[in-house]
């Protein structure tokens, strides 16, 4: 009976460790999955972050990019802005040097051309005996100079009944001029 029980026990025990153990590696390869499971999560959580950064980071390359091309385009745009005074600089000093006496008399007479002059004011920033000489037939046929502030360089030749005037001042010639300088490329 001794002997029955020693076996009952030693059964018992067999079957209880047995158990364990299965239940043991039940629970380890329960574990292992979960672990699996969380290491893929995790990779597949990484990857998307990874995309995510990379998206981002293209976005940041882009808008740089374009951030560069405009400020290129400002600095070219501000560079030819400047470069446009200069030149309007430029071509109005030059035309007001060049409409010396001799040159305003040629062009008051082309103005006048086929017209009666005794009909016309011509208004000067300042009337110099050399313009005088100049126009001297036409002062002799009605022709008026007057001195005028409304003109620096230049002239203005206005219709004595107030009808009009045309204005061939250094700044309306420099603004006549001036669109075949803005044309231009740089």
């Amino acid at each position: 009976m001794e002997l029955q029980i020693q076996d009952l026990v030693s059964s018992i025990k067999k079957d209880g460790i047995d158990s364990a153990n299965k239940e043991a590696a039940a629970i380890l390869a329960e574990a292992n999955n979960q672990a699996d499971a969380i290491v893929a999560g995790a990779k597949a959580e990484a990857d998307k972050l990874k995309q995510e950064a990379a998206a981002e980071i293209d976005v940041f390359k882009n808008s740089a990019r374009l951030s560069a091309e405009q400020a290129k385009r400002d600095a070219v745009l501000a560079f030819r802005q400047e470069i446009q005074k200069e030149f309007e600089k430029l071509l109005a000093a030059d035309v007001r040097k060049a409409l010396d006496p001799h040159a305003l008399a040629t062009l008051i007479r082309a103005a006048v051309q086929g017209e009666d002059v005794s009909a016309y004011t011509a208004e000067i920033g300042q009337v110099t005996d050399e313009l005088r000489q100049e126009l001297a037939q036409e002062l002799q046929n009605g022709l008026e100079i007057r001195p005028s502030k409304k003109v620096g360089a230049g002239f203005r030749l206005a219709a004595k009944d107030g009808s009009g005037y045309f204005d061939c001042s250094d700044e309306e010639i420099a603004q006549m001029l001036m669109p075949f300088f803005r044309d231009m490329r740089l």
